[in-house]
């Protein structure tokens, strides 16, 4: 199964449900795009609509729905490459994104905005992940 073989770090770290979406959701893409870049977004849209990143790994979310401004779009529009916000669940509230930024213990976050909420939230998961690999 070439999913399972290229289960990104983040998700080996993560729930077996969250392992299955991206890999069943991959191997799908695959079969219909080839392997690649394509199947890989497509694999990674799927888990952003039910889990997002915390840290160096991904969590259920509350709500399932798209994650981001790229998430959100449809068609032709979507297979485009656009900014993401890297799994932070960006459509969340500003009260959960602040929790999120507890767990992640980011300095500032009571002053913070929802968008500075969201880099914040990012640099520090990069940060993780980068620490996880080590």
């Amino acid at each position: 199964m070439p999913g399972r073989q290229e289960l990104p770090s983040t998700l080996k770290r993560s729930s077996e449900k969250a392992q299955e979406t991206w890999i069943k959701t991959h191997d799908s893409a695959v079969e219909e795009y080839g392997e690649g870049e394509r199947a890989h977004r497509t694999a990674f849209g799927a888990v952003k609509h039910s889990f997002e990143k915390i840290g160096d790994h991904w969590e259920p979310k509350a709500e399932k729905g798209p994650s981001d401004k790229q998430s959100e779009k449809k068609g032709a529009a979507a297979r485009r490459p656009g900014k993401t916000e890297e799994g932070v669940d960006a459509n969340a509230s500003k009260t959960h994104l602040r929790e999120v930024a507890r767990r992640l213990d980011v300095k500032g976050r009571s002053t913070m905005t929802k968008s500075e909420l969201v880099d914040a939230i990012k640099k520090a998961n990069r940060k993780q992940t980068a620490a996880a690999r080590s």
